[in-house]
């Protein structure tokens, strides 16, 4: 009789934005189906988690890591993971990611990660068709006129006068991620802008829904605005759960600074989740 596949997981989060990390770098790890890490993700049934993150062994970093929404879907960057692989990793490296190479650099429970350029033409977000992505001529009920960047992932970003939790993005947020407008689909982003140096902002994400904290959506939410001039070069996005620091480089670079920290460790046979 084969015995069960038994693996081991480390629990961590980002601002409560939770992931479960299996670590491959050191001997190979079994690719998880879509169904898997559904299943895995369940609340209820599972472990439960926003994301599921697989480090490897990498020919043009120090490791990589594959990101995986609760969906099963694999995206190319998360802000909040890269910074609970920095503290896992616990020195300074670059990973490799979907979305590119990325730098992190870890220090008592906090961790900084270089996200690089934003890219703000059509193409690279992607759009359906041409569209001036600095100030978008579209509109979901309330919602009007984002802009929308790819910063590893790709995002839409709102800003509204009002307070950001008076918006329905629990309804908003599914409808506009499968908008034919996005081929990828999209992270919806609304923001409110409190000062030069404060942002306010919750986030629907693909794949996920809604999340107590998106790395990349605090960092494509503060590209987008200093783009148009909203906020400085350095910039604090306080999320539900907690404070992010984003700041441009003076190349235009993106680094995100905030905690991360591990929550549990543990063990499961895959076959109980085929």
């Amino acid at each position: 009789m084969q015995r069960a596949m038994r693996l081991s997981f480390i629990k961590m989060h980002g601002l409560g934005n939770d992931f479960v990390i299996l670590d491959g770098r050191g001997a190979e790890l079994p690719r998880l189906s879509e169904a898997q890490i559904r299943a895995l993700a369940d609340r209820h049934r599972g472990i439960g988690f926003d994301q599921l993150i697989v480090l490897a062994p990498s020919d043009a970093a120090d490791f990589a890591m594959r990101i995986h929404n609760a969906d099963g879907g694999e995206v190319g960057a998360c802000g909040n993971a890269s910074r609970a692989v920095a503290v896992l990793h616990g020195k300074p490296a670059q990973v490799e990611t979907a979305g590119g190479l990325i730098a992190v650099r870890p220090g008592d429970g906090q961790a900084e990660v270089a996200m690089g350029q934003p890219r703000f033409e059509w193409p690279d977000i992607p759009l359906a068709y041409a569209m001036d992505t600095r100030d978008m001529p579209v509109g979901w009920d309330m919602l009007e006129r984002p802009g929308a960047v790819n910063v590893g992932n790709p995002h839409v970003v709102f800003f509204v006068d009002n307070d950001v939790a008076d918006v329905p993005l629990d309804r908003l947020g599914p409808e506009i991620e499968h908008d034919p407008m996005f081929p990828d689909r999209i992270n919806v982003n609304v923001a409110q802008i409190v000062s030069r140096e404060a942002i306010v902002l919750r986030v629907w994400e693909r794949g996920a829904g809604l999340t107590l904290a998106c790395g990349t959506g605090a960092c494509a939410t503060a590209a987008v605005a200093y783009r148009r001039g909203l906020v400085d070069a350095q910039v604090s996005v306080t999320l539900p759960g907690g404070t992010l620091i984003i700041r441009h480089d003076e190349g235009g670079g993106l680094h995100m600074a905030g905690p991360a920290q591990e929550s549990y460790r543990g063990t499961f046979d895959l076959d109980d989740f085929s």
